[in-house]
């Protein structure tokens, strides 16, 4: 099992902020691995508040798509790795049309091979109601089912709620 710690939870759970607190646990420099694309302003000014929220520490590397090979090819030099979020590179890797499981085995893969210490945001989108059309319902199946994946190989699973973290693994 990894060094790698899942924090899943809910829009605006405290979900990035706890995640950022357990890689700066961690000494030396600190990998941002962002999934986020800015396609209108709102997301960019999103995007702007996470970068404003780190401090010098960090080294930001986007990966939208190429995830797995980004977990691969982050040099030595930084003490923890943060993936903020996995259910954004889920849709990014739906709307490409690319193979979800096969996606999903690749970054078991590339998490298991790190060899420094993992932090995964991911959000929780299976609690709410059942969606009206297919491609949300697909998107809440597969959310599931890589949290569930991604969960089996963590050494730690922390659930936020309310600001609050909740240690499940």
């Amino acid at each position: 099992m990894s060094e790698a710690v899942l924090v899943v939870g809910g829009v605006r759970s405290g979900k990035s902020a706890h995640a950022q607190t357990l890689a700066e646990k961690h000494h030396g420099p600190l990998a941002y691995v962002a999934t986020a694309e800015a396609f209108d302003e709102e997301m960019a000014n999103r995007i702007a508040r996470h970068q404003a929220d780190r401090g010098p520490r960090w080294c930001t590397f986007e990966a939208p798509l190429e995830l797995p090979a980004m977990l691969e090819n982050i040099g030595p030099d930084y003490g923890a790795v943060l993936v903020d979020c996995l259910t954004l590179w889920l849709s990014n890797i739906m709307l490409a049309e690319r193979n979800v499981a096969i996606a999903g085995d690749e970054l078991v893969q590339a998490i298991t091979r790190c060899p420094r210490p993992v932090v995964l945001v991911a959000n929780e989108v299976g609690m709410g109601i059942v969606p009206t059309n297919a491609l949300a319902r697909a998107f809440r199946d597969e959310a599931g089912m890589l949290n569930q994946k991604i969960a089996r190989h963590c050494c730690s699973v922390v659930l936020t709620v309310a600001g609050i973290p909740l240690q499940i693994k």
